[in-house]
């Protein structure tokens, strides 16, 4: 946006709504991705314009304008008499030069409030109502708080199957969007809640390997120790822009990059990161999450993986086949083609929980290394099987050999390293330097393993932030342990994190429950 040119310091401008001009001063405060402003309560700015902390703002630069809420300073000198503070997010998109000055007026009011409202109270919401709310989210017009409230109101079931497709389709309206020359663009998705069930990187190697296209964009975490983006960011790139994604993918056949990075399906990054905040991964916000990234990346032909049992995100048969249904009957309303697996989500996926400590179990299947933990391997050949099918090479039972072979005379891995190289190149996971071992208190076979309280503790020991954070895990259910015997060690990348996490362990006795 290109305004006119800026008034000195406190001089009057011509805009009688923004009246005075501040110099910006960058105050190095990590907000998240929500622009925050400080100003000082003795500020004229202030006085004249009747702002008050939290309040929403415009503030406008010679090149640039956003939306801000407006923190103020009543002690102190942080900021001078002739100053605005900004936080790194309104810095990033401000980005004001050195003699630059900043105006300020109150934000117009939200135009997509009145739906967010209105949803609240029941009413049920077109398609241009989801598209003016994810506008002005994109846009930057709305609060953490508005947002949250959007949220809450969809949540619970509050959302038709029309509702659902509606959002879906306004997520990829307020992005850039794919396109590919082949009929056939398979992609896959796991509906996550399995601590290490990182099958992703190893699918896609298998299915491009075998001269599939598979354009995977994928999410960081949203509630989860890891994201399969936060997991491949520790072996290679993921952030490229549109222009590198599409050179990879037409010279490699796919790739396994971070969505956010190509403003693919914008929306759906920073309302994770409410939903991130909240502890919420409501039905219909997760199907429009899901398949917006699919359709805005041109995929045709998906497979979802819906991980089941008492402990993960979706906890039982009759949830998962409800879940499987939104996901369908959404996916046939955009125009794709998608087939659902309901798996077994019991307990964890090969040993490692967290970045980097997960990435080493998927580089480990895919170089076929003796110790690499076979269920993760045949989690992925199930799924890279139905991507196979899906993608018209074969069916059935020779769908899973030709993936299988795929994987172990060694195409995966080379096309795996291929593939990380064209996205910048290929490094090892790094290791964390705190690590504490947690010892089984007495005898008894694996009976239980609560995937939640064992993700917890992960995060809590600095996943998904801190890469090489998380833990490794020793056993799995149905095993026999001794008093003594390692059950897992925790990874940490600062002793006060460790600590914290260990103090989680130490007083969660049943994350991994032992019976005689």
């Amino acid at each position: 946006m290109t305004e006119p040119a800026t008034p000195s310091p406190t001089q009057p401008s011509a805009d009688p709504g923004a009246a005075f001009s501040l110099r910006p001063k960058r105050m190095g405060i990590d907000t998240h991705h929500e622009p925050v402003v400080v100003l000082r309560a003795d500020s004229p700015v202030v006085r004249a314009e009747g702002f008050e902390a939290h309040a929403r703002i415009e503030v406008l630069g010679a090149q640039r304008s956003i939306i801000a809420t407006l923190n103020i300073l009543t002690e102190g000198n942080l900021i001078g008499p002739d100053e605005v503070g900004l936080s790194e997010a309104a810095w990033r998109r401000l980005l004001p030069t050195g003699d630059e000055v900043l105006r300020f007026r109150f934000a117009r009011a939200s135009d997509s409030m009145s739906h967010v409202r209105s949803k609240i109270f029941g009413q049920r919401l077109s398609e241009n109502q989801f598209d003016a709310i994810i506008g002005e989210v994109v846009g930057g017009r709305l609060s953490n708080v508005e947002i949250a409230a959007f949220l809450v109101a969809c949540a619970d079931g509050r959302m038709n199957t029309g509702e659902v497709t509606s959002l879906t389709r306004a997520m990829v309206h307020a992005g850039s969007r794919m396109s590919w020359s082949q009929p056939v663009v398979v992609d896959k998705h796991c509906i996550g809640g399995l601590p290490g069930n990182r099958t992703t990187p190893i699918v896609v190697s298998i299915a491009t390997s075998l001269g599939l296209i598979m354009p995977k964009t994928s999410s960081r975490a949203i509630t989860s120790p890891a994201g399969t983006a936060d997991t491949v960011e520790t072996f290679t790139r993921v952030d490229l822009s549109l222009e590198a994604m599409r050179r990879v993918v037409e010279t490699e056949g796919g790739c396994m990059v971070w969505g956010g990075a190509m403003n693919m399906s914008p929306a759906d990054d920073l309302l994770i990161r409410v939903e991130r905040t909240l502890d919420l991964d409501s039905e219909g916000q997760l199907v429009a999450s899901v398949l917006s990234k699919k359709a805005a990346a041109g995929s045709t032909h998906v497979v979802i993986d819906i991980p089941t049992g008492p402990t993960a995100k979706v906890r039982s048969q009759a949830e998962a086949q409800s879940l499987l249904l939104a996901l369908q009957r959404t996916a046939h309303a955009i125009g794709l083609t998608l087939h659902g697996l309901i798996s077994d989500g019991s307990q964890p996926v090969g040993r490692g929980v967290g970045p980097a400590l997960e990435a080493r179990d998927v580089i480990a299947v895919l170089r076929n290394d003796p110790g690499a933990p076979d269920d993760l391997r045949q989690r992925a050949l199930q799924v890279a099987a139905a991507v196979v099918e899906l993608g018209g090479l074969a069916q059935g039972q020779a769908a899973h050999d030709i993936a299988a072979a795929a994987l172990a005379d060694g195409r995966a891995w080379h096309k795996f390293q291929a593939i990380c190289q064209a996205q910048g190149g290929f490094r090892e996971p790094g290791v964390a330097p705190f690590q504490h071992p947690v010892l089984a208190e007495r005898i008894g076979r694996v009976a239980r393993i609560d995937n939640r309280l064992l993700a917890r503790a992960a995060k809590l020991a600095g996943a998904p932030h801190a890469k090489t954070a998380g833990l490794w895990l020793n056993v799995h259910l149905g095993a026999r342990a001794e008093r003594g015997q390692l059950l897992f060690v925790l990874h940490a990348e600062s002793q006060g994190e460790l600590d914290y996490a260990l103090e989680f362990v130490r007083s969660h006795p049943a994350i991994i429950h032992l019976e005689n």
